[in-house]
This record gives structure tokens, C-alpha cells and sequence, in this order.
């Protein structure tokens, strides 16, 4: 079989699988995981006031064992196991043919993975701006006697994990359906996906926090790290500069494809 009929009958594959996905713009996929991630942490931040003061602020009371302990030992290996889940399906169900894709279908994918970095924002929202200001409020108002405080549980053992999961799994779809971004790596992409180090500077952060008094000085040396890795989100600029500029190309080669995207935004 020749390239030339090969390409046309990949694209007509891609074409009849993207009728039954229905259309460009995929709403259902992108609308669930926003509501998903808003009310898994509202939930969480309804929890911290219910049993923040009252059970979170001695590490070893029966009251912090009951409440706080068993959510540490629970989120983490679910969010193991979900990381796991993540990555088998993205791989599992990555493209076979990537050089094949028609033109709508790389578009399509593309607004996915607009859709995909704009979920990792709202769990970088919840986790940089929300629960980690909460967490430096907690610290000039209680003098904290254990590394796991109510806040600390939330912030880096829950909120971050999923954020870091979400970026990874964005440049995971991007590297495995979309011809542009397998062709190599994106430094943007490696920028945002450096967030991880954020984990490693927690356990920094609480060396020096066991041997120096420093919960009510926010901007303390120890504290930059977080500062700087967290600031490495600014790299989403970039990834969607790239998405923008392979848009044009792919509407500037197929104007029919804009038309497309339109009247899929109008639905």
C-alpha cells in the first residue's frame, strides 16, 4: 500500500472517530475533571474546619490520630495508584500511527491539550495560591510541634501531588497524540513538569524547620525554594504558544478546519 493510500485511510478513520467523539471541542472529559477537582478540595477545606482546631493542633492526641492520620496514610498511596492508572492508560491508549493524523484530528487533540493544562492551573490554583497561603497563615497563628500539621497533609501530600500529576500527564498526552510535541522535547513543557522539585525542597524545609524557629518568617531561605519551583507554572506561557502557533499552521493548511472549531464552540 502506498503512503499516499495509507495517509487516506488513516484519515478517514480519524475521521469517522472523531464524528463519534463528537467534534473538535470535547466538553464532557474537560467539565467533569473541573468539577472533580472543585469538589474533592472543597470537601478537603470543609474537613480542615471542621476538625482543623479541634483535633489538628497536638500530633499526638487520640483526637489528631483519629482524624488526621489516617487521611495522611490514605491520600498517599491513592494518589501512587492513581499516578500508576494514569500513566498505563495515556501509554496504553497512545497513538499507533502519530504521523498519520488528519488535520481536524490534530486540532481536536490540540484543544485537548489546552483543555488538560487548563485543568493542572485549577489544581495549581487550589494548591499554590489557596492551601499554601492558608498554610503560612497556619504558621503565625499556631506554633506547630510535628512536620504533618491539618495544613501541611493538604498542601504538600495532597494538593501538590495532584497538581504534579496533572502537568505530568498533559505532557504524557501531548508526547504520545500529538505529532509536533513527539518530535522532541519542549523546555516549556520540562519547565512546568519542575514543579516536582517541590517535594524534595519539603524535606529541606522540615530539616530546617527541626533545627531553627522560623514558622512566622515567611520569606525565610528555606522558603525560596517553593518560591522559585512554584514559579516554574509561568513555562505554561510557552507550551501554549506552541499549541497557538501550530493551530495557525494547521488552519492556515485547511481553512476548513476553523470553520469547524467554530461551529463545534457554537454547540
Amino acid at each position: 500500500m502506498s503512503d499516499v493510500a495509507k495517509t487516506d485511510k488513516v484519515a478517514k478513520a480519524e475521521h469517522v472517530a472523531l464524528e463519534k467523539t463528537g467534534g473538535l471541542i470535547r466538553w464532557r472529559p474537560f467539565v467533569l475533571g473541573f468539577l472533580a477537582i472543585n469538589l474533592l478540595f472543597v470537601l478537603v477545606r470543609c474537613y480542615q474546619q471542621r476538625f482543623g482546631f479541634s483535633a489538628g493542633l497536638d500530633s499526638y492526641s487520640p483526637e489528631f490520630r483519629q482524624s488526621w492520620t489516617p487521611l495522611l496514610w490514605g491520600e498517599i498511596p491513592l494518589e501512587i495508584l492513581f499516578g500508576f492508572a494514569l500513566v498505563g492508560y495515556l501509554i496504553k491508549t497512545r497513538s499507533r500511527q502519530l504521523y498519520f493524523l488528519s488535520l481536524r484530528e490534530e486540532v481536536a487533540r490540540l484543544v485537548g491539550l489546552i483543555q488538560w493544562l487548563m485543568l493542572a492551573v485549577v489544581a495549581y490554583y487550589w494548591a499554590a495560591s489557596f492551601f499554601a497561603e492558608q498554610d503560612a497563615a497556619w504558621h503565625l497563628v499556631v506554633i506547630r510541634d510535628t512536620d504533618f500539621t491539618p495544613s501541611h497533609i493538604i498542601v504538600f501530600y495532597l494538593s501538590f501531588p495532584i497538581y504534579f500529576l496533572m502537568a505530568f500527564g498533559a505532557f504524557l498526552y501531548a508526547r504520545t497524540r500529538i505529532p509536533f510535541f513527539a518530535r522532541g522535547y519542549s523546555m516549556a513543557f520540562l519547565c512546568i513538569n519542575s514543579s516536582f522539585m517541590i517535594l524534595p525542597n519539603v524535606a529541606l524545609n522540615e530539616w530546617g524547620h527541626s533545627f531553627w524557629f522560623m514558622d512566622e518568617i515567611v520569606s525565610a531561605p528555606l522558603h525560596w525554594g517553593f518560591v522559585v519551583f512554584g514559579w516554574m507554572i509561568l513555562g505554561m506561557f510557552g507550551v501554549v504558544l506552541q499549541i497557538l502557533g501550530r493551530l495557525h499552521v494547521a488552519v492556515k493548511a485547511d481553512a476548513r478546519v476553523l470553520h469547524h472549531v467554530v461551529e463545534d464552540a457554537r454547540r
